[in-house]
């Protein structure tokens, strides 16, 4: 059986994506949680992880004695093995344009994820209006999204980006979930694309299970605690 190692699910954007991934797709696989302390050298965390990963971060895939780590590397390899899922788009130019999305998110919006970190149980609204006011970065990133998934929705119709589920949708699943958190204007049909994805079952558990932690970090938490202790 396969067994993806995975930090908090309440911040660990990456670990999300390819836990939805597969949960998504019906594949059956062992969730190992490897929870955050810190992320120095010497904290559990890195510890446990680099038993596993030589890079120290989740995620990780481990498939008898393989290991598979980087989100993109896990998401070719399940799609490989598992081809009946049909996890990249079927189309050659679609399933070019999927992974060119994919190899975007995976090395950009650099101020969305730096400026909005992920955090399922907080309800961030306010933060986020600064964030909108103050940060050119955010709202260049985020006018990408609309731009990129308002193209892919109508090319293909919808209700996912490729039409049905894909890889895309599962790397694309934590910025709907910043979006939601961090309350950003974002046009009609791009927000019924984010509750969409919010109402996947693979993606509906992720978060119920996410809310279920209630393991607070305050080092994951700069806004909370900027406005609690100011």
């Amino acid at each position: 059986m396969l067994k993806l190692y995975i930090g908090n699910k309440n911040y660990s954007s990456w670990s999300m994506r390819p836990w939805v991934l597969l949960k998504q797709a019906g594949i059956v696989f062992e969730e190992v949680r490897v929870r955050f302390d810190s992320f120095e050298a010497n904290s559990e965390f890195k510890r446990a992880i680099g038993a596993v990963n030589p890079t120290g971060k989740v995620p990780v895939l481990v498939d008898g004695d393989l290991v598979v780590w980087d989100t993109l590397a896990i998401a070719e390899y399940v799609a490989e093995t598992h081809p009946a899922q049909k996890l990249w788009p079927a189309d050659a130019k679609a399933r070019a344009r999927a992974r060119s999305i994919c190899a975007e998110m995976h090395s950009g919006f650099t101020a969305l994820r730096s400026h909005c970190p992920m955090n399922i149980e907080a309800n961030l609204a306010d933060t986020g209006a600064l964030i909108w006011r103050d940060q050119a970065g955010v709202r260049a990133d985020v006018q990408r999204l609309v731009d990129m998934w308002s193209a892919l929705l109508q090319e293909h119709g919808g209700p996912m980006l490729f039409g049905q589920f894909t890889v895309a949708d599962a790397y694309f699943a934590p910025v709907c979930m910043r979006l939601y958190t961090y309350a950003l204007p974002v046009p009609p049909h791009i927000a019924d694309y984010v509750q969409r994805v919010r109402a996947l079952p693979g993606v509906k558990d992720w978060i119920d299970e996410a809310l279920a932690e209630k393991d607070f970090l305050d080092f994951e938490e700069p806004y909370r605690l900027r406005h609690t202790q100011g």
